[in-house]
Parts: structure tokens; C-alpha cells; sequence
């Protein structure tokens, strides 16, 4: 009978031992996992600052020769306007002349498919 209850406790030993060892084990892999994730953000947030700073560097250029145009837009928009304003001011008053001469001089006459009938 002692060497029976030594053997069950033999064997519950054992299987605490191995029980211990499997949380370790799981422990281990937990940890590793949560060290894998943060080295993948990291890693991934390096990657995102560096596009960033390409897309940043790249939209500088860009945007630097867009306002350069906008600036030559807007200079050639202020000269046509400048244009047509004296090209109005110089016009104004022989279109009206001409406008109230053909409203004022009123010709009648019959329209030609009008029909006399008896």
C-alpha cells in the first residue's frame, strides 16, 4: 500500500511538474506574441514617417510650382481684366448710340407672311 500511495505521488508530482512546464511554456509564447505585435507596430510606424516624409518632400515641389502658376494665372487674369475694361470704357458709348438709334427708329411694315383677306 506505501508503495502505491508513493507511486500516485510520484505521479501527481509528475504531473504538476509538467503542468508548470506547460504555463511556462504558455507564458513564453504570450510574451513573445506581444513582443512580435510591438515590433510590427514599430516597425510599421517607421515605414508610415518615412512616406510621410516622401509625400511631404513631394507635395513641397509640387505645390511650390502650383503656387508659382497661380501666381502667373492671377497676373495674367489681372491684365485681361484690365483689357476688357478699357476696351468696354472706349466701346460704351457707340453701343449705346447704336443700341437706342435701332430701338428708337421704329419702321413699320408689313411682316411678309402676313395675309390680306377681303
Amino acid at each position: 500500500m506505501a508503495s502505491q500511495s508513493q507511486g500516485i505521488h510520484q505521479l501527481l508530482q509528475a504531473e504538476k511538474r509538467a503542468k508548470d512546464k506547460l504555463e511556462d511554456a504558455k507564458k513564453r509564447k504570450v510574451k513573445r506574441i506581444k513582443q512580435a505585435k510591438d515590433e510590427a507596430m514599430a516597425e510599421a510606424d517607421q515605414y508610415r514617417m518615412l512616406r510621410d516624409k516622401q509625400f511631404q518632400l513631394t507635395q513641397s515641389k509640387i505645390m511650390g510650382s502650383q503656387s508659382h502658376l497661380s501666381d502667373e494665372i492671377d497676373k495674367q487674369t489681372l491684365e485681361k481684366i484690365k483689357e476688357l475694361n478699357g476696351s468696354y470704357n472706349a466701346c460704351v458709348e457707340s453701343v449705346l448710340t447704336q443700341v437706342l438709334n435701332m430701338v428708337c427708329d421704329v419702321k413699320p411694315e408689313i411682316h411678309v407672311n402676313y395675309r390680306a383677306t377681303n
